[in-house]
């Protein structure tokens, strides 16, 4: 069961690895675009599930229920042999016990990230969750000392993040002049992101295009719609790139992305960045109450240090978000050093396959 856009391609590509290992496979649940190009049974949209934050999240509620209880409906009627749950806690956990109940073994894939805030979920996880298959490696101490059966399986995202076409090829085909320096603006996967962190991005971006030279994109997540995201956008004449995603990022002299999975494509591609994350205030006071960690961008969590810079709640403004880009595009030896790093973090999240190796655990489960 997945629940945004990262889940749905993690998703699509742990579905081909089943059928590859077993081509007789019938399998069902919540699905996006990517998921929905597979062998597979969608019960529910991804696109009705996307929220951002505890209170965000509380305006999609009818969505949510109406989804949860037709996967628990399908879980008592067609007994699957095995539920695979990625990351999307606060939905997957419910569906866990459901399972549970009904003696139906669970597989959590891409853990929650319950080490930084609300640990005391592993508790759940541990009575819920016969399994855990972790993508970063520091995730399977912790788990282990919850008693909690966990494998480290290498991290997804290093085999599919990969480009293949070149730089000048990329901005051509999207009308883009070769020789400026180019900024790719990755504003979220979810509706509640984009809402939020767009309007500031065109703003910023509007500035360095008049007094900087630079030119922009604007990557489509697969949970947000095509129209809606262009009426965003409006006149501010920035192309919208709708393929060939990591091509795009890997063309980019930098880029605005918003918090999450997109920071970790990111840093594979070794693109210099900026991190912006905004919320409702009262959504943002509850997570600080509850947050554990000095950092909220992935790539700053992995390396243990600020180095990329990071926006959050009033600092995403567009003074601030033109200033570190000017910095970050104007000083030669601050990117080396970012990019040097960003090569680095690539060794520590193990090796391609994870897929595999996924499937390869949800076929012994359901032997």
């Amino acid at each position: 069961m997945v629940g945004e856009a990262s889940g749905d391609v993690h998703g699509a590509n742990l579905v081909q690895a089943l059928h590859r290992q077993n081509s007789q496979l019938k399998i069902f649940g919540v699905a996006g675009e990517q998921l929905q190009k597979t062998d597979f049974e969608a019960l529910f949209n991804v696109s009705k599930l996307t929220g951002m934050g505890l209170v965000e999240l509380a305006g999609n509620v009818k969505n949510i229920w109406r989804a949860y209880q037709l996967l628990r409906a399908a879980l008592k009627q067609r007994r699957p042999d095995l539920l695979i749950l990625i990351d999307f806690p606060d939905f997957n956990l419910r569906l866990a016990r459901v399972a549970k109940s009904l003696r139906i073994p669970v597989l959590y894939y891409i853990s929650p990230q319950i080490w930084a805030w609300r640990r005391g979920r592993v508790r759940q996880i541990a009575k819920s969750v016969d399994r855990m298959a972790v993508v970063f490696p520091f995730e399977v101490d912790f788990y282990r000392r919850h008693g909690v059966d966990v494998e480290f399986v290498g991290h997804p995202l290093l085999e599919t993040v990969t480009t293949s076409q070149s730089r000048d090829t990329i901005l051509a085909h999207h009308g883009l002049n070769l020789t400026q320096k180019t900024v790719a603006l990755l504003p979220g996967s979810r509706h509640g992101e984009v809402s939020r962190h767009l309007p500031v991005m065109l703003a910023a971006a509007l500035q360095m295009r008049t007094n900087d030279n630079v030119q922009f994109f604007c990557l489509r997540a697969s949970t947000i719609d095509a129209g809606e995201l262009t009426a965003m956008i409006g006149d501010n004449k920035i192309p919208v790139v709708e393929r060939d995603r990591y091509d795009a990022v890997g063309a980019a002299d930098l880029v605005w992305t918003a918090s999450g999975t997109a920071t970790l494509e990111t840093a594979l591609l070794t693109r210099p960045m900026v991190i912006i994350y905004r919320v409702s205030w009262l959504t943002y006071w509850i997570a600080r109450l509850l947050v554990r960690v000095d950092h909220i961008g992935m790539v700053n969590l992995i390396a243990g240090k600020r180095l990329v810079p990071e926006l959050l709640q009033g600092e995403v403004n567009v003074q601030r978000l033109v200033g570190e880009s000017r910095r970050l595009l104007s000083d030669d030896k601050l990117r080396a050093g970012i990019i040097e790093e960003l090569t680095r973090l690539r060794e520590r999240l193990g090796s391609p396959g994870a897929a595999d190796r996924v499937a390869a655990i949800a076929i012994e489960m359901m032997a």
